[in-house]
């Protein structure tokens, strides 16, 4: 099985800080050239350094990712910096608690917009461009992967987190519909649903609840919470060739609990 991903162009979004961050990094040390997009453009020069990253195998894309034209400069950067692009990582995410009693349409439409619409949109302006760059080349095994970041959320909802579980079920929806659209086309799509991870916003979540943690500890099997590195190796595997038979599939990275009591509370 080849797991590399030597050589190969990955886009990665939310990539300033937290999960992105920690993927894009893990691409880059695998000897991708990675593009480190994000909408936070002070965050992303902090990281890459004054001259944003544009050197080598690594480049930083700041903007509004939610703006169509943002979307598109995006890909052309990539392809005017590395000729191609073989792997998208939507790993961007918004969360926000609410009160399921109280929730508007307003911030409904704001989670599907930020976690689900935005990555769409990107993943459509993706797909035709590895469909232009496989077209002259013998029937390749794969013409691009894309992997979406999404929640337990999506099938396990959460009392207080009713706009974030609606948009991750629709991210999963959108991942498996791609998945069979882009198939012909030599795509694949999946999606890593994901629990306790130390992500910024449980960083900051613990910050204002440190008695989370043991909460978050005990409903997880594999008793601990996973370091945001750890996702690195499994985005990995989706986008490399080891996974050339692997599509449409939602791959839960855990530790185990979803398949626990359901009885048990599923905490974010």
């Amino acid at each position: 099985m080849n797991f590399s991903i030597e050589g190969k162009t990955a886009i990665v979004t939310g990539a300033a800080r937290g999960i992105g961050l920690a993927i894009a990094r893990h691409f880059e040390m695998q000897g991708a050239n990675v593009v480190f997009a994000d909408n936070d453009e002070a965050a992303l020069d902090a990281e890459l350094g004054p001259d944003n990253g544009q050197q080598g195998r690594v480049l930083g894309f700041g903007g509004d990712l939610g703006q169509k034209l943002t979307l598109a400069n995006l890909v052309s950067a990539t392809i005017d910096a590395f000729d191609r692009v073989d792997i998208l990582v939507n790993a961007h995410r918004t969360v926000q608690a609410c009160d399921p009693m109280s929730t508007d349409d307003e911030l409904i439409g704001d989670m599907l917009r930020q976690n689900m619409t935005s990555s769409l949109r990107l993943s459509q302006l993706v797909a035709k461009r590895m469909v232009q760059q496989t077209r002259d080349e013998p029937d390749p095994l794969q013409a691009g992967a894309i992997i979406n970041m999404t929640s337990l959320v999506a099938d396990r909802p959460q009392p207080n987190m009713l706009a974030y579980s609606i948009a991750s079920a629709a991210q999963a929806q959108a991942t498996r519909s791609l998945a069979i659209a882009l198939a012909p086309k030599r795509i694949r799509v999946n999606g890593v649903a994901f629990g306790s991870i130390m992500s910024n916003q449980l960083q900051l979540n613990l910050k204002e609840a440190p008695e989370l943690r043991e909460r978050l500890v005990s409903a997880t099997p594999l008793g601990r919470i996973a370091g945001a590195d750890e996702l690195g190796a499994t985005v990995q595997y989706l986008a490399s060739e080891a996974a050339s038979f692997v599509t449409g599939q939602i791959l839960r990275v855990d530790g185990g609990r979803s398949i626990a009591d359901p009885s048990t509370p599923a905490i974010f």
